[in-house]
């Protein structure tokens, strides 16, 4: 035994010289690699559209989709106009599916995700089979938690799920398979189980990584996947209706948003070279993971800590505001000079989204004595349109953006910071799943490739022994 124990000891001493030297090689290299000018000396010119969008700030337009649109200025002569938000599924507005659906006293996550696939809204029957399918299909194959989570435990949730994603194509037989049956076969599997994959990977974190009990629930067949979502979630499995609601409306407003945000372009981009569907997805998940997109949330409840212990008024506009300016000065925040969750790429006078949220997040929020931290994050929305216009001496709308409601929602339902981009990526999965089909099968197929400007100066190639 004692051995094993000087063997292993040696070993780990071995592996941490290891990196101490590689960190020591790379270090050292920092300072001539920019001596050597390895950084393009301009990041624009002629033509150039970085971001990939116009000089106008619109996007270049890489593609069509009937999926989602979002809808947020008009452009006359080439500039943009204001106007209010709008948010289409499939051509139907969010406002008008989210309505129906409270005031049917329903969970409409299910709904929406048939919709997003299959490009209509199902029948009563059809849904109810859906609704039993989705279920069934939260199950994980046989061992999977075993050997992918508990074995291999991630202190971030969303990339244990990129991984798990991947994984899943080694349980799929018919994973090549790109026929439009087999895309939506593995596209409402995905969703379903993609709650199930985030809650397990939580545990494990959890468990491994801060020392707290293991407990791993199995989803419900009788519970929507809102419902699972927090039963599998919470050690008592206990939750109420509101709460379950409440998630349920932001899984659906969650679902999809158009072709051109970041993640699901980078579904695209990978489908439209011929990859499996596993491949395309688990991308999706890495370019969703990034704070400039939907790891904005956890950046916001960040800004929202740093603004409750600066300013001594909530209630008072002008303390408010100084302390809105510092985050923009960065003197007060991460120092990005960021006010997290204001400004959209599209939106211009409202996001839908936020708007939606902000309305129906108030009920709970009475009921669970959170209202004067809401009314502080609509003092930001109120205000910070103003402060950022005086500090960047800009005319430029800013609104709200989903992200400054859906972080506070989250909260409110007890839901912890680690996995509020994994539940956003458990939301628009149905929307990334749709676009992954669009793409795929297509009738004309191209694989997405755009240019790059080369500014590299030609150079003579020198031989090992005359360099020094």
């Amino acid at each position: 035994m004692s051995y094993k124990v000087d063997r292993d000891l040696r070993r780990m001493l071995r592996h941490q010289d290891l990196i101490e030297s590689s960190l020591s090689f790379v270090s050292g290299s920092e300072d001539f690699i920019r001596e050597n000018d390895i950084f393009p000396s301009s990041q624009s010119g002629e033509g150039v559209m970085r971001g990939l969008r116009y000089p106008n700030g619109t996007g270049v337009v890489a593609g069509i989709t009937s999926i989602g649109d979002v809808d947020g200025y008009d452009l006359v002569d080439g500039k943009k106009v204001p106007q209010k938000g709008q948010l289409f599924y499939r051509g139907i507005s969010i406002q008008d599916l989210i309505s129906q659906c409270i005031a049917e006293d329903r969970f409409g996550f299910e709904e929406t995700v048939y919709l997003l696939l299959f490009g209509q809204l199902p029948t009563a029957s059809q849904l109810t089979e859906f609704q039993y399918l989705m279920a069934k299909w939260s199950q994980l194959p046989g061992y999977f938690s075993e050997d992918m989570i508990l074995r291999s435990p991630n202190k971030n949730i969303m990339n244990k799920l990129e991984s798990c994603i991947v994984a899943l194509h080694s349980h799929d037989g018919e994973a090549e398979n790109m026929t439009l049956e087999n895309e939506l076969f593995k596209s409402f599997r995905m969703v379903a189980r993609t709650p199930t994959i985030v809650a397990h990977s939580y545990a494990a974190k959890r468990h491994y990584f801060d020392g707290e009990s293991l407990y791993l629930h199995r989803p419900r067949t009788d519970m929507s996947v809102a419902q699972n979502f927090l039963y599998s979630l919470r050690e008592d499995t206990k939750f109420d209706d509101d709460e379950a609601k409440l998630l349920d409306l932001c899984m659906i407003l969650h679902a999809e948003h158009g072709g051109g945000n970041n993640s699901t372009f980078a579904c695209r981009v990978l489908t439209s070279s011929g990859t499996d569907f596993y491949s395309s997805i688990a991308a999706a998940v890495g370019a969703l993971k990034g704070f400039r997109h939907g790891g904005a949330n956890v950046k916001v409840v960040e800004m929202m800590q740093y603004l409750k212990r600066a300013v001594r008024d909530w209630t008072d506009d002008g303390q408010v505001k100084d302390q809105l300016v510092r985050i923009l000065r960065r003197q007060l925040g991460d120092g990005t000079g960021l006010i997290y969750g204001m400004g959209h790429a599209v939106y211009t006078l409202s996001d839908p989204r936020a708007e939606i949220l902000k309305q129906f997040s108030r009920h709970l929020a009475e009921k669970k004595g959170m209202v004067k931290e809401l009314d502080l994050i609509e003092s930001v929305e109120r205000l910070a349109p103003e402060v950022f216009q005086n500090e960047r001496d800009t005319d430029k709308p800013i609104c709200a953006n989903v992200d400054l409601y859906s972080g506070f929602v989250y909260k409110l339902l007890g839901i912890p910071a680690d996995l509020y981009t994994a539940l956003f990526a458990s939301a628009r999965m149905p929307g990334w799943c749709a676009h992954r089909i669009e793409e795929c099968c297509a009738e004309d197929p191209r694989i997405i490739r755009p240019a790059y400007k080369t500014v590299s100066r030609r150079t003579p190639y020198v031989p090992l022994a005359e360099r020094c």
